[in-house]
C-alpha cells in the first residue's frame, strides 16, 4: 500500500474560510470510489492552533502505479484545477511504501 499525505496552506485571502475548505473536502473526498486503485482518501480541515498549514489530505493506494494514475485521472485534475489550486498558496507532499 502507497500512502499520499498532503499539507496545504491557504491564500491569505481564503485564511479562516470555511466554504472554501469545505469544498475542498468534498471535493476530494468525492473521488472515493471512482479512480481505481484509491483505497481511502480524507481531508482535515479544522487543525490545531499548533499547526503551521490549513488542510491536510490523507490518501492510500494500492501500489504506487495507483497513486500515478489518480495524479492524471480527470476526475482529479478537475477537483485539484477549480477546488484546491486556486486557494491553496503552498504544497508540502510524502508519499510512502506503507508496510
Amino acid at each position: 500500500m502507497v500512502k499520499h499525505i498532503i499539507l496545504w496552506t491557504l491564500k491569505e485571502e481564503y485564511k479562516g474560510d470555511a466554504k472554501i475548505k469545505a469544498g475542498i473536502k468534498e471535493g476530494l473526498e468525492g473521488l472515493k470510489g471512482r479512480i481505481p486503485g484509491l483505497i481511502d482518501i480524507k481531508v482535515n480541515t479544522e487543525p490545531l492552533p499548533s499547526s503551521n498549514c490549513d488542510l491536510m489530505l490523507d490518501s492510500s493506494f494500492v501500489d504506487e502505479a495507483s497513486l500515478k494514475g489518480y495524479s492524471v485521472h480527470p476526475e482529479h485534475v478537475e477537483v485539484a484545477n477549480t477546488k484546491v489550486r486556486p486557494f491553496t498558496a503552498s504544497r508540502v507532499c510524502m508519499d510512502y511504501e506503507a508496510m
